[in-house]
């Protein structure tokens, strides 16, 4: 079986999009020839900055040929619909075989599709791959109508066997496919000609180009760690920009450059954003002060003098970035000592958030007083939360956010810092947007967790409020991941508040400080917003609970109860009872609570009374009857007193001492007698089990 190479060779494709790129190429050939009838053993993509490779092993020589039979119409109908068929087959009528069916004589066609050789196949999937391929930005250029993302140069493709190499013949807009490729562009750019994809790689290899993006990465790493080891230093780790450096080069060369002493007092931060953002620069740190002092570069070739000349020329474009960042924190800590952050505050004014829900300082002036009601739920001093919320936004007016919008927040701590505000709200400024995703940390600073619940909660309450909630996959203003970090933020501090009442509140004070065409609209219901938004809590919650393997009906069993905007509440409970249902008891003390349940409903639809008080030990009948009235006793308060103590795993534990006795009842009992007044008693004690087992959790939500 043969083995086909692919090689698009273009101008310099985006970093960004080459691992994309190289998959679309995998996937489109590999479904195209699949689908022609091509199978294969296997298949890898590969990319540079200049190449698309495509390599596949055990590729059939032939398709197979194809026999498919049609039936046609009746033996007897009108000629125009049997040549119809005939067109449509592709035959003639003599061709056509008649056979008899129920319904009676129908024409059959027996339709042959000959097997095509595979380079045949190949010409067409790879010219139809090219011609639509899915880039998100493409380019025409010369005459031709073709469109790349950047130029296309030429196309290698070659099936290789045992004795030799074939070139699928193709040519797209004057672009003839061959076997021959091209090294580094300034190393070795002469023609390669190459008979499969081993020899490819070699050759490349010899001709100072790294296939592979995953060699290139590892050898970038490996080179530039080893580097700044030599030197006491070590790398910032950066994996988003390691990969997008590896896609930069086709042969890279690690230098390391210092830093001009002038800018080592620059937060490391700075530097280190400075240096991605506008160089594509690692960061190089000493452990010891935790400075960034030095920086990689990667060019793309070997040098006569070792780099020295690419160094120095990266060295003073880097300064020039640095002198400007320099610039720019001195302007901010100038005025921050100078004048406090006022400045910047007012400054929000002019800035909208939304523009129904008012400018940014409107919105700081809620947050600032929902922070303060909330300080005192999570031990924050209140002065402290609400100086915390003015100030945690400041930062947005200031020059190096403008600059480096990623550092928000973590500027704000420094210049809150530098205007010699108290720690606990400097910190704030930097902790308050937390957690941004699932793997963020959680703050756990009083004033932190107050400002970042106020922030968090503002905005899921306006944007409620204003009827732009999310829908199907759509989330543009990032409300789903703001649910999640209250969740968190509640859970991880165990934090104890009622969202319906807190959600209330801020409602209800949000109106004053809103635009007049966003006041007094159908959406303002203060019961329907906290509902809605409660309702969105809960199926967030359960998201981030069944992540945790807890199983979606035992969450459902819990929000039913009382108490359910309270989190930290609901998921002691959730997680009892899912540990109860794990346990030998749980299951089969929810088959006795089901079949309670469902006598006790089929009755009371039955009789159109409610059996829910009135039973009576001294009509029990049955030693299990007598029993279960003791057993229900004792759980009953047992399980109120747990509850009440929030000792959900007591509850569980009172109520698992029920499975014998329900067990016990129902084996030796018939609830329905024919004595009418221990029916009703009996009827009375199952109403009794339902009573007693839902004070845990609603079990009737409970599946098996």
């Amino acid at each position: 079986m043969p083995d086909l190479l692919i090689e698009l060779f273009s101008e310099e494709i985006p970093a960004r999009m080459q691992a994309r790129a190289a998959e679309d190429l995998k996937k489109r050939m590999t479904d195209g020839l699949v689908e022609a009838g091509l199978t294969y053993a296997g298949a890898h993509a590969l990319s540079t900055p200049r190449r698309l490779t495509l390599a596949m092993e055990g590729l059939l020589e032939h398709s197979p040929t194809v026999r498919e039979e049609r039936k046609g119409p009746k033996v007897g109908a009108p000629d125009k619909a049997i040549e119809g068929f005939l067109r449509g087959a592709g035959l003639t009528r003599d061709q056509l075989e008649e056979r008899e069916t129920p319904k009676g004589a129908v024409y059959f066609a027996t339709i042959e599709k000959p097997g095509r050789p595979a380079a045949e196949i190949i010409a067409e999937v790879l010219e139809d791959t090219i011609r639509n391929f899915p880039w998100s930005k493409s380019m025409r250029w010369g005459t031709g109508s073709l469109r790349w993302v950047r130029p296309l140069q030429s196309i290698l493709c070659i099936l290789s066997k045992e004795d030799g190499a074939e070139v699928v013949p193709l040519d797209i807009d004057g672009i003839q496919a061959g076997n021959t490729t091209y090294g580094h562009r300034f190393m070795a750019p002469d023609q390669i000609t190459v008979t499969g994809f081993d020899d490819y790689a070699a050759k490349l290899k010899r001709a100072h180009v790294v296939l592979d993006p995953a060699e290139r990465e590892a050898a970038i790493w490996h080179e530039a760690t080893n580097q700044a080891f030599a030197s006491g230093l070590e790398v910032v780790e950066d994996k988003g920009l390691l990969a997008e450096v590896a896609g930069l080069v086709e042969w890279p060369v690690v230098l390391m450059g210092a830093i001009d002493d002038e800018f080592l007092a620059l937060p490391p931060e700075v530097l280190q954003t400075s240096m991605k953002e506008h160089q594509k620069f690692f960061s190089v740190r000493n452990p010891k002060t935790g400075r960034i002092e030095k920086f990689i570069t990667v060019a793309n070739r070997e040098t006569a003098d070792n780099g020295a000349t690419i160094l120095a020329g990266n060295q003073k474009v880097l300064s020039a970035r640095l002198a400007d960042a320099k610039f720019f924190w001195e302007n901010d800590l100038r005025t921050v000592t100078e004048q406090g952050f006022e400045p910047w505050v007012a400054k929000l004014g002019n800035v909208t958030f939304h523009n129904k829900l008012g400018t940014q300082a409107a919105r700081i002036d809620r947050i600032a007083a929902l922070a303060r009601e909330i300080a005192p739920v999570v031990g924050a001093d209140a002065d402290l939360a609400e100086q915390a919320a003015r100030v945690a936004k400041a930062d947005l007016s200031s020059e190096m956010v403008y600059e480096f919008p990623e550092l928000q927040g973590l500027m704000g701590r420094y210049y809150a810092e530098a205007a010699g505000l108290p720690q606990d709200v400097a910190n704030a400024c930097e902790q308050h947007y937390s957690p941004l995703g699932p793997s963020d940390d959680v703050p756990s600073e009083p004033v932190s967790v107050a400002v970042a619940l106020a922030d968090k909660l503002d905005t899921l309450t306006g944007f409620w409020a204003i009827d732009e909630k999310p829908t199907g996959s759509k989330d543009p203003f990032a409300l789903r991941r703001a649910a999640l970090g209250v969740i968190r933020l509640v859970l991880g501090n165990d934090v104890r508040m009622g969202l319906r009442e807190t959600i209330g509140l801020h409602f209800s004070g949000m109106e004053n400080s809103l635009p007049a065409d966003s006041k007094k609209t159908e959406h303002w219901d203060a019961i329907l917003v906290e509902q809605n938004l409660l309702f969105f809590f809960h199926d967030r919650l359960k998201v981030f609970l069944r992540d945790q393997g807890i199983r979606h009906d035992v969450i459902d069993a819990c929000i039913a109860m009382d108490g359910n905007d309270d989190l930290t509440l609901l998921v002691k409970r959730a997680r009892a009872l899912e540990d109860f249902m794990k346990s030998e008891d749980g299951p089969n003390l929810l088959q006795g609570f089901k079949r309670a349940n469902n006598i006790l409903a089929q009755a009371e639809e039955k009789d159109g009374v409610e059996y829910s008080y009135g039973a009576d030990k001294k009509f029990a009948e049955d030693d299990s009857e007598v029993a279960l009235f003791d057993a229900l006793a004792a759980s009953e308060g047992a399980i109120s007193s747990a509850i009440e103590a929030e000792d959900f795993a007591a509850a569980m534990g009172s109520m698992a001492a029920l499975r014998a006795p329900v067990d016990a009842f129902f084996e030796a009992v018939q609830v329905n007698s024919d004595n009418e007044v221990v029916r009703r008693n009996r009827l009375n004690l199952l109403s009794q089990i339902r009573k007693v087992c839902g004070q845990v959790a609603d079990l009737t939500r409970i599946e098996g």
